[in-house]
């Protein structure tokens, strides 16, 4: 038995969750607790004490999912005022074999310890055990990354394609693009910007400023709310989920156009990532969103634009498509991760 300790270490949220392992049963959960992050100025104290609570010994080993990027064994939060180096962490918490990886690289890792009951299948296409994996993922922002096979297991690799330019496609994205770079006074729009919680709000401002659809009083008061906290960390109100919430459930036609434009926007995007990658062994759709607006991601718009890609439609059809329906796929991944260090 070997006692392993995951984290998903994020800016508003650390998960941190203690497992053992057998060559027989797989992996086993002993204890799991959440913590609010910025109550410690540290993740070392905030393992001190979960392990304290747990009643543990040492772990032997150690992953924690870093919500940002890991560069040479060391990560620095985006939102959050930690520096993590895993040789301090080694010598501070007296866990011999500690790693760091990008959230998005745990998420990889995270498909191999899901259950059928855990994913939805958008297009079954032709799977092939050889192919390479791709992930995405709207949430917070938007994650990308791919896993290759070497040997018996799978390498995996996170990115910054989020980051990539956004590419309009038809008039209304071009004037989305416009209207973006107006607004915020920059030279490029980043895929990021539309394909994202923040970029459904932007959705619909853009079509509420336009005056395409009537803006209801409800959710122009909720996101007429958020827009006067600009600036602030810890907002008050999710524009995102209201937005999606009033879209799904039909009482609202601007939200509804807001929806259809980030679907269209989202099932694009998934595909200029299919067309780099061929991933023939699946292409995983992860992040928060896509679960909360199951019935509008399993309709036409976002395979039709996933496949609308000309002469390569015939290949796009042919690539599995799932939905992660799991939000601890991460912190699996990290467990799996930790496993096999």
């Amino acid at each position: 038995m070997t006692l392993l300790l995951a984290g998903d270490i994020g800016g508003t949220k650390t998960i941190l969750r203690l497992v053992e392992t057998t060559d027989s049963q797989g992996l086993h959960t002993l204890f799991e607790k959440s913590f609010h992050s910025r109550d410690y100025p540290d993740l070392v104290p905030l393992v001190q004490k979960f392990l304290l609570k747990a009643n543990s010994a040492t772990p032997e080993k150690a992953c924690f999912a870093i919500a940002g990027p890991v560069v040479n064994n060391t990560a620095k939060l985006t939102n959050l005022a930690w520096f993590l180096d895993t040789e301090r962490l080694v010598q501070q918490l007296g866990i011999p074999s500690i790693s760091l990886i990008n959230d998005f690289a745990a998420i990889g890792y995270g498909i191999f310890g899901l259950t059928k009951q855990d994913l939805l299948t958008l297009q079954p296409g032709l799977h092939r055990p050889e192919a390479p994996m791709a992930v995405i993922g709207a949430g917070t922002g938007l994650g990308q990354g791919f896993l290759i096979k070497q040997g018996n297991h799978y390498q995996v690799f996170p990115s910054e394609g989020g980051h990539a330019d956004f590419a309009p496609r038809n008039e209304l994205e071009f004037q989305l693009m416009k209207y973006l770079l107006d607004k915020h006074d920059i030279q490029r729009v980043s895929v990021e910007r539309v394909v994202s919680g923040l970029g459904i709000v932007s959705i619909y401002q853009f079509l509420r400023d336009r005056q395409l659809a009537t803006e209801s009083p409800d959710i122009a008061h909720i996101v007429r709310s958020w827009e006067q906290e600009a600036g602030k960390q810890d907002k008050t109100v999710d524009p995102g989920a209201a937005i999606g919430t009033a879209a799904i459930q039909g009482r609202d036609r601007l939200c509804e156009q807001t929806l259809q434009l980030f679907i269209e926007a989202y099932g694009a995007e998934a595909g200029n990532l299919a067309l780099k990658l061929l991933p023939h062994g699946g292409l995983y759709i992860a992040g928060g969103i896509a679960p909360k607006i199951l019935p509008w991601m399993q309709k036409t718009s976002f395979l039709l634009n996933f496949t609308q890609k000309g002469r390569m439609r015939p290949l796009l059809e042919e690539i599995p498509v799932h939905i992660i329906l799991n939000p601890q796929v991460g912190l699996i991944g990290a467990a799996l991760c930790a496993a096999r260090l």
